[in-house]
């Protein structure tokens, strides 16, 4: 009489037991790309967007950077241009097509990046459009980060600001780029020395 009831507890127990196992077994978080970075990243089209952040040293401008990796082992892509998404007040500076080879990957950080005004801070989180000229249209939205520790010095809308935008131009830029503006590197020369 007992072996009947142990038995009979024992496959009611694990009766119960299936329905919970089973649904622990697709789909774990580990399975999942991650990437544990202060960038974004988009894998859904054909070219993915790797990191992508905004790196400011001032509030209102700064550079955009990220790592652009071709999927496509047969076709290079052109990175044409990107854009503020939505209602965003973003402006990037035009550039020239950039091709990304069959396989290969475009790091922006090396090549210096694409200058972008706006409203926008260190912390933000904006939204642009990257176009490609395969036809495919990455949105995402992309945090800005200070231009300090591990993105020092990836900024370079400081110094191109004043040829991209000469109607945005104020002292602190003119007096951040001494060697760009005439005006400037004359009032050094023409201080009394003694």
């Amino acid at each position: 009489m007992h072996l009947r009831r142990t038995t009979a507890l024992t496959a009611a127990s694990l009766l119960l037991a299936v329905p919970m196992l089973s649904s622990c077994g697709f789909n774990y978080a580990t399975d999942r790309p991650y990437t544990p970075a202060a960038g974004t990243n988009n894998r859904d089209g054909s070219v993915d967007v790797l990191g992508a952040v905004i790196v400011s040293a001032q509030d209102d401008s700064g550079t955009f950077i990220a790592s652009l990796s071709n999927n496509d082992q047969q076709k290079s892509v052109d990175f044409e241009s990107i854009s503020g998404a939505g209602d965003s007040s973003l402006k990037f500076q035009d550039f020239p097509p950039r091709t990304i080879d069959p396989g290969a990957a475009l790091n922006l950080s090396q090549d210096g990046g694409v200058p972008v005004t706006g409203t926008f801070t260190a912390g933000d989180v904006v939204a642009v459009s990257i176009s490609l000229s395969n036809g495919e249209r990455v949105n995402m939205d992309v945090p800005v980060v200070a231009d300090d520790g591990y993105f020092a010095g990836f900024d370079t809308s400081g110094s191109s600001s004043s040829s991209a935008q000469p109607s945005g131009s104020s002292s602190p830029s003119s007096s951040a780029s001494p060697s760009s503006s005439p005006s400037s590197s004359a009032s050094p020369s023409s201080s009394p020395s003694e």
